[in-house]
């Protein structure tokens, strides 16, 4: 009997079976290259781009080539130009290539595992499209698995290629759906050696929040959690108000078991109080979720047409893209500009007149960048009057109260702010929000929102903890003091990962170009039941390095620490084994 398919990332031990097999196909077999005396044809992008390899044991039966945007080249660019193919000029396009298979395994399995390897391992680093030379005489074969021409073809030795090109959330769903059972039997068989998960979510959206599948999604054993880091997820590492805490405690009975005030009347009326805003500019829900999905849900069609900031917030691309469908273009953050939004390139890029809403989370999650709410006003203000900005500030309470835009949303009909009470007040758990917007929207918002939207608990918790600034005030100066020594302890640990602080409750670490993923480092640190987000599906800005974590208190941060550095020691010691023997990252058999 056989063994079982094996994929895995190819290692420097590869290369001489993926030039020998490279040259006996597309020299000897197809005539695409002049036959060499070597026997081997390498590639100018050997070093840059990624292989996937697949293999029955030892034995190597066939191979993928996958070059993501950040090499800065493409195959393709040695025959088009990029004013003939100006799609390769988009950061989040990974070119998927040189899909190759030993002839006795051409009829098996190796081919489509390759394939849907390549598309899971372009969206686990925040690919969005993919380009790819097919040939010509198999069009139908590419098209079938939803890849679309951009009619361009192009002609290497005796074979001719169409240029395709497709969205890897299409692709993803399409190849879900019409090869459910396919995926299934290879899920059962293979042995998955990638650092991304087999299959993608139900819904297409990394989430986060992994860290509660350790503690028990059916919660028979919540004494779990005193074991497990949630670093993952950006909830508050302290405890709510005292008195949030005690009106959640007073008689927990009647608390569950009666109905709130249907419109949460005394809840707005605090927020209107605490804030000196109109209670008339304000609605509530539970959680900015809720109100991210109740406003768009009702202003954009998959006619609209959005702006997001990348890196950004995953449940903005996921409710306008996926959910709604619509037209989403992304404002690219560089790191090399400290990942600040440009208030000039923003104003050019908007002043086109072409959006219909632009978002903007500040301070950014997951960058940590906040921008003066004096030049976000400047930019707002000179906009055309058609686009709508929905700024989140679930992190301002980390920066600074004044530098919220809420006065300004209040009588401006182009701006809403929205606030989640999850993170600076310590309150995730009990899902509340609220945003600010001039009285006519939020009349439109209370409009949508059924009654008793935000249950009691939220409710009281909300009220008692707007009613103590205090105590928020010294729990969030510690939390600037956590996070600091968190990331000088990280940064002692490996001169070569860069730590990045924010202004809010989180750092990032950005591994080398020649360490581990950000994936790896994320699975290796789960054996000690820390948990981090990797955020490498967000934006392919990230180069599938970056890791974000959150600020925990003085024990927590010091298991994270201990974990990340024995993470690393097991990361380098495993990068030194055979690869067909390599364990596999997160992967399932």
């Amino acid at each position: 009997m056989s063994c079982p398919l094996s994929v895995r990332s190819a290692t420097a031990d590869d290369l001489p079976w993926i030039h020998e097999l490279r040259h006996r196909v597309y020299a000897e077999e197809l005539g695409q290259h002049a036959a060499n005396a070597e026997g081997r044809l390498v590639d100018g992008l050997d070093g840059d781009n990624v292989y996937l390899v697949a293999a029955r044991g030892p034995v190597r039966v066939g191979f993928v080539s996958v070059t993501p945007p950040w090499v800065g080249r493409y195959g393709l660019d040695k025959y088009l130009t990029r004013a003939e193919l100006p799609l390769l000029d988009e950061a989040d396009v990974f070119e998927v290539r040189l899909l190759t298979v030993e002839p006795d395994e051409r009829a098996g399995a190796a081919a489509p595992l390759l394939m849907y390897a390549a598309l899971r391992w372009t969206s686990s680093r925040g690919g969005r499209r993919v380009v790819a030379m097919g040939r010509a005489d198999l069009a139908g074969m590419y098209q079938a698995a939803g890849l679309r021409p951009v009619g361009r073809t192009v002609r290497s030795g005796a074979v001719e290629f169409e240029v395709l090109t497709g969205e890897v959330a299409e692709l993803t769903r399409g190849t879900t759906s019409r090869h459910a059972a396919t995926l299934t039997r290879l899920a059962a068989g293979v042995d998955w050696r990638l650092d991304v998960s087999f299959a993608p979510r139900p819904d297409g959206c990394e989430h986060g929040g992994a860290s509660f599948t350790a503690i028990g999604t059916d919660f028979r054993n919540l004494d779990r959690r005193r074991k497990v880091v949630a670093a993952d997820v950006l909830d508050a590492w302290f405890a709510p108000a005292p008195g949030a805490r005690a009106a959640l405690a007073r008689d927990a009975g009647w608390v569950a078991r009666t109905s709130p005030p249907s419109s949460a009347e005394g809840l707005l009326a605090e927020i209107a109080a605490a804030r000196g805003l109109p209670v008339e500019t304000l609605a509530v829900g539970a959680g900015s979720s809720d109100l991210i999905f109740r406003a768009f849900g009702r202003w954009l069609t998959p006619a609209s047409r959005v702006l997001l900031m990348d890196p950004g917030y995953g449940e903005y691309a996921h409710v306008t893209e996926r959910v709604i469908g619509c037209r989403v273009d992304r404002f690219r953050l560089r790191r090399e500009e400290g990942w600040r939004i440009d208030p000039e390139r923003l104003s050019a890029v908007v002043g086109t007149g072409e959006y219909d809403l632009v978002v903007v989370v500040n301070p950014n999650n997951p960058t940590g960048r906040h921008a003066p709410a004096a030049e976000l006003r400047a930019v707002i203000a000179a906009a055309p009057s058609r686009t709508r900005w929905w700024i989140d500030e679930a992190y301002l309470g980390y920066v600074d109260p004044a530098e919220s835009l809420a006065p300004f949303a209040a009588t401006d009909p182009r701006a809403v702010v929205c606030t989640s009470m999850s993170k600076t007040y310590a309150l995730s758990g009990v899902r509340a929000a609220y945003l600010v917007a001039e009285p006519e929207t939020a009349a439109q918002i209370r409009r949508w929102t059924p009654p008793w939207a935000v249950g009691l608990p939220a409710q009281l918790a909300a009220v008692a903890a707007l009613r103590d600034p205090a105590y928020y005030a010294d729990r969030l100066r510690h939390t600037h003091d956590l996070r600091r020594q968190l990331a000088s302890d990280l940064a002692a640990v490996d001169a070569s990962v860069l730590v990045e602080e924010s202004v809010a409750n989180f750092l990032s670490l950005t591994l080398p170009p020649a360490g581990p993923s950000a994936a790896a480092l994320v699975a290796e640190c789960r054996r000690h039941d820390v948990y981090l987000r990797d955020l490498s599906p967000l934006s392919a800005a990230y180069e599938g390095r970056t890791v974000r974590v959150a600020v925990r208190d003085s024990a927590e941060n010091a298991r994270i620490v201990a974990a990340y550095r024995a993470a690393l020691t097991a990361l380098r010691t495993a990068s030194a084994a055979p690869a067909w023997s390599a364990p596999a990252a997160g992967g399932t058999r």
